[in-house]
């Protein structure tokens, strides 16, 4: 572990280093779409990837801005997207919800999509998934060829072993779509800052609302509120929770009501605006009284972890430096460290993950962070048996200079004093 500077230090450092967005700065639309489909397509013959068939619907919209109930189509095989890497880009859309891709120039034929479930199929289910193999093995064929390589995300196994069948090498897509996504350009980045000022908004009302007595849901239903009023998605988790439900972290916003002077830790987890997701995460006070001795004590390891961290970011490092160099976790709250340590973000949690030195030998991978990739930088303390926990994390952009903070939410004076 390198010498750790003051915590206040190394605020001031960080905080010297966020250049904020021009507000007057329009997001050119065309160039965004284009971009990112173009940064996939490049990754897909760095991968030797003739073709993708796309399901998920993030990577539909990042490759073609193209919006369609898109945590419906999360768990649904009824909407697709054929990406070649020379060609013509087809959506097979939902019945009835052609219209939506309407005047998008990165798609150029809409059709209808097949649905290949037994929800939609029933007992007909094998019969369903030899139609939808002959179909995009036809187009296939017609655009890249006999024998392609197919990148395919998750559909039926039945469906996959359909289209292996009809000659084509299947090999998973996750590896150039991730590669794709994790690299932000000019665009997006104005996205990004627009989805966080409006999750930031979101949380000043949760703030402003917590009061004991209050129920977990009912805070985590203000927190969707405007994050559903300033123009966001929806939020992925229900990570809001309140004093000893604050330890163990990942349990889930309930009915439980906040007690009088309570931890309350939030993980934003916003897909927000523009499709963005906005990733961050406080700890509050609920009052009346001050905070505790050992609240604020937690709450400091947080934050130190949370700074120290963001200060081994840059260019250049590779992930096994950064795990090196990273806090180390004092044993009493080994046990229950955050299971990592950094991780990607973009249109949602993305490539890299970043993993504590404990975690690295069986789970790490080595990369390099590079300039345009965009990192949230994780803390949980919590010790085993403790009373409560603490969960801080924050957005970062990496440049060819550092680190830019991008998320901009205070910090607690109160449990910082």
């Amino acid at each position: 572990m390198l010498p750790a500077a003051p915590v206040a230090a190394r605020v001031r450092i960080v905080r010297a280093m966020v250049h904020a967005a021009d507000p007057t700065t329009a997001i050119d639309w065309e160039s965004l779409t284009h971009f990112r489909r173009d940064r996939l397509r490049a990754q897909m013959v760095d991968h030797g990837v003739d073709a993708c068939l796309l399901f998920d619907p993030v990577n539909v919209r990042y490759a073609t801005g193209a919006r369609n109930m898109q945590i419906f189509h999360q768990r649904n095989p009824s909407r697709y997207l054929f990406l070649p890497v020379e060609g013509p880009v087809v959506l097979f859309e939902f019945v009835g919800a052609h219209h939506l891709a309407k005047g998008l120039s990165t798609i150029d034929e809409v059709r209808g999509a097949t649905t290949a479930s037994y929800v939609a199929a029933g007992p007909a289910i094998a019969e369903v998934e030899q139609q939808w193999a002959n179909e995009v093995g036809a187009l296939l064929r017609e655009v890249v060829g006999d024998g392609a390589t197919v990148g395919l995300e998750r559909i039926n196994h039945g469906a996959s072993a359909a289209l292996a069948a009809a000659g084509f090498r299947i090999v998973d897509a996750q590896a150039p779509v991730e590669r794709a996504r994790a690299i932000k350009g000019t665009d997006e980045l104005l996205c990004i800052r627009e989805s966080l000022r409006a999750t930031e908004r979101a949380v000043h009302a949760v703030r402003n609302t917590i009061r004991p007595g209050l129920t977990e849901n009912e805070l985590w239903a203000e927190l969707h509120r405007v994050v559903i009023a300033e123009g966001g998605d929806y939020v992925e988790t229900r990570l809001m929770t309140a004093g000893t439900r604050t330890n163990p972290w990942f349990q889930e916003a309930g009915d439980a009501p906040i007690a009088p002077n309570a931890l309350v830790a939030l993980d934003t987890d916003v897909v927000g605006c523009h499709g963005y997701y906005s990733d961050f995460s406080r700890t509050f006070h609920a009052g009346p009284d001050a905070p505790t001795a050992e609240q604020r004590r937690i709450y400091q390891l947080a934050h130190e972890q949370v700074h120290h961290n963001i200060g081994v970011i840059g260019p250049g490092v590779t992930f096994r430096e950064y795990a090196d160099r990273a806090w180390g976790i004092p044993d009493e709250f080994a046990a229950q460290r955050y299971y990592l340590s950094s991780h990607g973000v973009g249109m949602t949690g993305e490539y890299p993950y970043l993993y504590h030195r404990h975690d690295f030998e069986t789970s790490g991978y080595d990369g390099v962070i590079e300039p345009g990739m965009t990192i949230c930088v994780e803390s949980y303390i919590g010790a085993e048996g403790g009373a409560e926990g603490v969960k801080l994390e924050e957005q970062v952009l990496v440049t060819e200079a550092g680190v830019e903070l991008l998320s901009d939410f205070p910090f607690e004076d109160g449990l910082l004093a």
